[in-house]
């Protein structure tokens, strides 16, 4: 596994080692050594899968304290623009993000720890998003921001049209960035 620093301290791209022959291919999704070594401290307690068509956007989402979460997000089928923002108050980051496609042919992952908002953008038909968490999901804990917010600037895709998106009702409404209080 190869852990790529991104530019947000503690957010990191990881790409398995892949074994491809005339079978198809193996590689290990999560290895607790691998994490251990690369200094990120881990328990993961629940899997979580999502299946969505093209242009269906989840986010911008987190859970705040006693719940909060890490996430391990991966795609198995299809393709996903995943985001990532720093919502840690002390960070030096605080309020930027970071994107990276994800799919099932380059099998990247992201691992984004407690902290952040994390959304993502479905860029195929049939796509099959999976993440573990570190910590149980609690309705109550939910905190959210709205995905187009001015502020965070995030391109999400330019050649989708924005009105042609599916989000779900939650999503719609929920708060601007800079009328939002971080809980982290």
């Amino acid at each position: 596994m190869n852990f790529i620093p991104t530019p947000i301290a503690d957010l990191f791209i990881i790409e398995p080692k892949v074994w491809k022959d005339n079978r198809g291919y193996f590689y290990e999704s999560f290895s607790g050594r691998a994490f251990a070594a690369a200094g990120i401290e881990a328990d993961f307690v629940q899997d979580n899968q999502s299946f969505s068509q093209k242009g269906t956007l989840r986010g911008l989402h987190a859970q705040k304290a006693p719940f909060a979460q890490g996430k391990l997000v991966r795609v198995i089928q299809g393709s996903v623009l995943d985001v990532a923002v720093d919502a840690r108050k002390e960070s030096p980051t605080y309020g930027q993000h970071f994107s990276v496609e994800l799919s099932g042919d380059n099998h990247r992952q992201l691992w984004v720890p407690p902290g952040f908002l994390h959304g993502f953008l479905t860029l195929e038909d049939n796509t099959i998003f999976t993440y573990k968490v570190t910590n149980y999901y609690d309705k109550d804990s939910e905190v959210g921001v709205i995905w187009n917010d001015p502020d965070l600037n995030i391109n999400w895709v330019a050649d989708l049209n924005p009105d042609e998106l599916l989000l779900s009702d939650k999503d719609l409404v929920l708060p601007q960035f800079k009328d939002w209080t971080s809980p982290f």
